[in-house]
C-alpha cells in the first residue's frame, strides 16, 4: 500500500472512531487533528491519543494502560501485540480510561 492509500485508509478510519465516540454517550471529549491525530480527553482528566503512523503505516493508540499498534490486514486493522481488532480494544481500552462501559460498535 503506498503511503496516499494508507493515509486515506487511516483518515477514515479514525474519522470512524471520531463518530463511534459521539454516538456512545461517554463523556469524553475528542478533537480530530490535523495530520492525522484524534486526542480523548476524559471526565477524570486523562487523555489517549489514536493517530496514524505513515512510516509504519499503522494506527497507533496511547492509552493510560500502554501503546498499542495496529496494522491494516484484510479490511480490518489488527493489533501488532495480541492480533485484537482496533474497534473491540478501543471499547476496552475506553471503557477502562472512563471507568464506565463504552460502546464503538452496534
Amino acid at each position: 500500500m503506498d503511503e496516499n492509500e494508507f493515509n486515506k485508509l487511516a483518515d477514515a478510519t479514525l474519522a470512524g472512531i471520531e463518530q463511534a465516540v459521539e454516538r456512545s454517550g461517554a463523556d469524553i471529549d475528542y478533537e480530530l487533528q490535523a495530520g492525522g491525530v484524534l486526542e480523548l480527553e476524559f471526565a477524570n482528566g486523562s487523555k489517549m491519543v489514536i493517530n496514524r503512523h505513515g512510516v509504519a503505516q499503522e494506527i497507533w493508540v496511547a492509552a493510560r494502560s500502554g501503546g498499542f499498534h495496529f496494522r491494516p490486514q484484510d479490511g480490518r486493522w489488527i493489533g501488532t501485540r495480541d492480533g485484537a481488532e482496533l474497534m473491540q480494544a478501543l471499547e476496552t481500552l475506553l471503557s477502562q480510561q472512563a471507568g464506565e462501559p463504552v460502546r464503538l460498535m452496534p
